[in-house]
């Protein structure tokens, strides 16, 4: 743990490494409480740094021998590194350290998992290993050799010579170290191979622990569809002989993508029909693809210092979101990603966590791989996309890959190549780098004389120095007959406030506003139940048309909580033309009869200067959901019948699709029979979505007892199946039982509290069952609370993150306010609190 305190870092303060590293030589020799790791460094001085002290990263070493060019050295050591005299020019720096992996459970450098040796350096693990610059900015190539009786030992890039109880590898691409990776153990693989474009074979493995064997099929699967998209969208060629994929239990993060040798969490990439829902495979695709698109934007091209970080993933998201669009459905995945903004990012743009999507200062960059990082990140770049064109985005990718190859870069280099290659000056839209928060977008309208003008306001909310954004606003018009007048048409916003007309129109038009999400931003527009049922029926565009439905749910459902009306009638004959309109994507079908979440509910309520109670939302959501069963319990069997599929599992969109609208329906009906069709399902599953789904039923209708404990004996001896088995259980069960549930699982044997998927898997279904959560006595806050002050102690990363469930704290009532503000005091009051959590808890309580 971190006793100082916590140092606070700033953009503004950058300063280049003194050195260049020619190469880098690393021989570890693997043992679990005593490794010695050797290294020997070619450094060269920088022409252009700055005078500066040498000093090397390194926390947690025991250094044995330090040496330069051959004589050894006394450094100075500090917890943080060392520091020491140099020769004026190049010279050969030598040391020897020793670590303990199987001590370390911050699972932050070289670690085990199950007398398994992997490593995690992203974003400053490295210097847990070895002394060194540990700065995205300083790129090497690197030699290993790894020593042990282990009969896998792999690293970054090639394989080298090997031999009785040794094994080589040589990177010949500079990296930063935070893309070293090693691994080491019994392991087995399940081999490919891809063929690139020039011709040139690669060797593909999936690593894992032998009984794994039959769950890689998938990711061989994807791996080979990421490199052949890639090729033919962005023209990017794999620059290795072989590519390693290892699947390990113990990851603070979904997986890394360390050149060459990619560490996954097994939940990331293990999959099989029996042990895996389409929701699963679905992520293990995209994850698969986003760690292997970082090879070029992350790997190739890295960035200059860790407020660049949304350059790398930022980019990488959305590239494998366009991955996901075109693997599956544009539209699902669209709708998809914006709940996911909507429900991660938006809250945490408007509460204490904020920040831009290019931080200016952090004191633990560990606490900055957020939702604003990453999937606003995507957004923006999106937008640009949106702006430019698809032809002038892709020429400005090239003259990136081409300019920048082998460079750590920033967003001005970013930015700097679609200037250069478009002609257009991006210094207003660089503003979406710089200032945090969600623009609201408001829309007034005028009819005259067949032109229909818009006029358009924007304004960011708690950001009184917030200048007006470049806002892409795709709009189209549909006449009163419902056919589309207008096309598809890109605004380009870049005022306070700005209008734009559209001419030559027989009749006043029906706006559809932000057609496919074109910009993150709140639309406030004051429209009628009917002009949304209008779009509900007739807007062409798929994300419109789920919005207007979206609106009309969330406005049944506020009005129910505040004013205590009925469940609304016209809007579900509306929802009910849709579902069961045979001709759409079952998937969007499904997403249409998915509720807002009570979470959602709550930022609505909030945002419309209303304190939300949680047991109240929860309540209104289950009186909604009764009455949609009940208005529709004559087709309902009908329609989920229709939705079997018969033919063998495929994960693709095709039968995926039937089982989402499927597994929706199956909810409805539990409404209705107390849990009958459920337990059939239950019985005869032969693949996990619908076994999973059946069970979380049974769970919402409190008949789960005998089939959880089957689902228990039958899977016992699966790791990730049981993490869905402890997850449902607090998800979908009352609220009032959550916390207590959850409680109880802790003391559970199988309740393994390190391992950070066991974990969330428990604590994070706790937070979202929203009622729950928020119980009025505030069980769940010092449950949570509790937990995450023992867990701390062992790892401090996955405590941090677990932070953020308090974010939206200041939303709720006084006594809800005052429960969780005690248990935040609590946390920061702990001695010895790591510098990850206490950055995260300062900022929390403001």
């Amino acid at each position: 743990m971190k006793d100082a305190s916590p140092q606070t870092i700033y953009l503004e303060d950058y300063t280049p490494f003194g050195w260049r590293i020619a190469e880098v030589h690393l021989t570890f020799r693997l043992a679990p409480h005593a490794t010695r790791v050797l290294s020997r460094i070619r450094f060269d001085p920088a022409p252009d740094a700055p005078e500066q002290d040498f000093f090397l990263h390194g926390e947690d070493l025991t250094l044995i021998r330090a040496a330069i060019d051959g004589a050894e050295i006394t450094p100075a050591l500090s917890p943080q590194g060392l520091r020491c005299a140099v020769p004026d020019g190049s010279f050969t720096f030598e040391t020897e350290v020793e670590i303990a992996p199987a001590a370390n459970t911050a699972l932050e450098g070289l670690y085990m998992s199950n007398g398994m040796y992997c490593t995690q350096c992203e974003a400053e693990g490295f210097r847990k290993i070895t002394y060194y610059p540990d700065r995205p900015d300083v790129m090497a190539t690197f030699t290993v050799r790894i020593e042990g009786t282990e009969p896998v030992k792999l690293s970054n890039g090639n394989p080298g010579g090997s031999g009785n109880g040794y094994a080589e590898w040589h990177d010949p691409w500079p990296k930063p170290a935070y893309l070293f990776a090693l691994v080491a153990g019994d392991l087995v693989n399940h081999p490919g191979s891809f063929t690139t474009m020039s011709g040139k074979e690669v060797a593909l493995n999936i690593w894992v622990r032998p009984g794994d064997e039959n769950k890689c099929a998938w990711g061989m699967e994807s791996l080979i569809a990421s490199m052949r998209w890639d090729e033919k969208v962005y023209g990017r060629e794999y620059d290795l002989d072989v590519f390693n994929i290892v699947a390990v239990d113990d990851f603070n993060m979904g997986a890394m993508e360390n050149k060459g040798l990619n560490v996954f969490n097994s939940s990331c990439v293990l999959a099989s029909p029996e042990t895996s829902t389409d929701a699963n495979f679905e992520r293990i695709e995209a994850i698969i693809a986003h760690e292997y698109f970082h090879n070029w934007t992350g790997n190739r091209i890295t960035c200059r210092d860790w407020f660049q970080l949304c350059l790398k993933e930022g980019l990488t998201v959305y590239r494998d979101s366009q991955f996901t669009s075109d693997m599956r459905s544009p539209e699902v995945k669209r709708i998809g990603d914006v709940i996911d903004l909507r429900a991660r990012q938006f809250p945490e743009d408007q509460g204490p966590l904020s920040h831009p999507v290019r931080p200016e200062s952090f004191q633990e960059i560990n606490n900055f791989y957020t939702a604003t990082v990453y999937e606003k990140g995507a957004e923006v770049i999106g937008m640009l996309k949106r702006l430019v064109g698809d032809d002038a985005y892709a020429k400005a990718l090239d003259l990136y890959f081409d300019r920048h190859d082998g460079q750590a870069c920033t967003i001005e280099d970013w930015l700097a190549v679609f200037q250069d290659s478009t002609g257009r000056d991006l210094t207003q839209f660089k503003r979406w780098y710089s200032q945090p928060g969600t623009p609201h977008l408001s829309v007034t309208e005028d009819w005259q004389d067949g032109t229909f003008t818009l006029t358009f306001a924007q304004h960011t909310p708690g950001q009184p120095d917030a200048q007006p954004q470049v806002l892409p606003i795709a709009v189209g018009l549909l006449g009163p007959n419902g056919d589309e007048v207008a096309p598809t048409r890109v605004l380009e916003m870049t005022e306070t406030r700005q209008s734009f007309a559209f001419d030559g129109l027989g009749a006043r038009p029906v706006p559809s506003i932000l057609r496919g999400f074109s910009a993150p931003v709140v639309l406030e527009r004051a429209t009628s139940a009917s002009e949304k049922s209008f779009l509900l029926a007739h807007d062409t565009d798929a994300f419109n048309r789920w919005e207007a439905n979206r609106d009309l749910a969330r406005a049944c459902l506020e009005a129910m909580v505040t004013e205590g009306t009925e469940p609304d009638d016209a809007w579900l004959g509306a929802l009910e033309q849709v579902v069961r309109d045979d001709t759409l994507d079952p998937a969007f079908r499904a997403l249409m009869l998915a509720l807002p979440t009570q979470a959602e509910m709550a930022q609505h309520l909030h945002a419309n200067g209303v304190t939300p109670d949680p047991d109240a939302l929860y309540a209104a959501s289950e009186s909604l959901g009764n009455a949609m069963a009940a208005r529709w319990s004559g087709w309902l069997g009908d329609l989920r019948a229709a939705c079997t599929v018969d033919a063998p599992y495929d994960p693709g969109a095709g039968q995926s699709g039937k089982r989402a609208l499927g597994g929706a329906l199956l909810a409805l009906l539990t409404r209705l029979d107390g849990g009958a069709a459920a337990q059939a399902q239950f019985d005869a599953a032969d693949n996990m979505t619908l076994q999973l789904g059946a069970l979380g039923c049974l769970v919402h209708a409190g008949t789960e007892h005998a089939a959880l404990a089957r689902f228990a004996e039958q899977w016992r001896g699966d790791r990730l199946v049981m993490d869905k088995w402890f997850a449902l259980q607090v998800a979908a069960t009352a609220p009032e039982n959550a916390a207590t549930r959850a409680e109880a699982l802790t003391r559970h044997p199988d309740f393994d509290w390190k391992n950070p998927n066991r974990f969330r898997a428990v604590f994070g279904s706790l937070a979202m069952n929203h009622a729950g959560f928020h119980a009025r006595d505030g069980r769940g806050y010092r449950l949570l609370a509790d937990w995450l002050i023992r867990l701390d102690e062992k790892n401090p990363q996955t405590t941090a993150r677990m932070c953020s469930v308090f974010q939206t704290w200041r939303r709720y009532d006084n006594a809800r306010q005052a429960l969780m503000k005690a248990e935040l005091e609590r946390l920061a009051a702990k001695p010895g609190l790591s510098h990850d959590v206490t950055e995260m808890v300062t900022r929390l309580l403001g």
